[in-house]
């Protein structure tokens, strides 16, 4: 037998290298405005997920969207600096590729946040699902850096994989995350459906 074929290679990782992932909260939504999590974001958890389900606009051609709170949810529009891009297939196959709109980044900027682009309102099977992870949002030393990727059924029968990263510009404290439908920046339309969990990554 030959040295390469004795040896036994054993990938698990070392106990303790990942955290075990923690469910805080979970939300469905009905005809809502948006969903807000303004609990159990804080200095317990390092790393925050949030798992979105079947999101469904009551309006055609909404973005799926979020913002964050430094005030445990009275406001929010924390400043942000954000990318966003796209790879599409169409059903029909009549066109596949990659896409970025600069649209969709931020730079400073206060609106909402985009997740995911053009969900169709007006089928019934369409939606968005997907997750976002939030990085050590109770620093007081740095910027909260985030990242999301969702997959979504958009109009004109497009299957999108949206990716997304950024930056809440803040050393406060992030303590609530606000989920929602938007256009030009603002909230627009409700939620019809969709479920939406928060875990905590210790």
């Amino acid at each position: 037998m030959s040295t390469y074929n004795a040896i036994k290679y054993d990938f698990t990782p070392p106990a303790g290298t990942f955290g075990a992932m923690t469910l805080i909260s979970e939300q469905t939504a009905s005809a809502s405005a948006s969903i807000s999590f303004t609990s159990g974001i804080d200095s317990t958890y390092r790393t925050y997920y949030f798992k979105f389900i079947n999101m469904h606009p009551s309006i055609d051609a909404r973005i799926f969207s979020f913002q964050g709170s430094t005030n445990g949810g009275t406001s929010y529009g924390v400043t942000t600096t954000s990318t966003y891009f796209e790879a599409y297939h169409k059903e029909d196959d009549s066109s596949s590729g990659l896409a970025y709109n600069g649209s969709y980044d931020l730079a400073q900027s206060t609106n909402e946040i985009s997740l995911s682009h053009s969900i169709d309102g007006t089928n019934a099977d369409s939606s968005c699902s997907g997750e976002l992870w939030l990085f050590n949002p109770s620093s007081t030393t740095y910027v909260k850096h985030f990242m999301g990727r969702v997959a979504r059924l958009g109009d004109n029968d497009l299957q999108g994989d949206n990716l997304s990263a950024g930056y809440f510009n803040t050393t406060s404290a992030i303590d609530a995350i606000r989920f929602g439908f938007s256009a030009s920046g603002s909230l627009s339309g409700n939620i019809d459906d969709g479920t939406i969990q928060m875990y905590g990554i210790a």
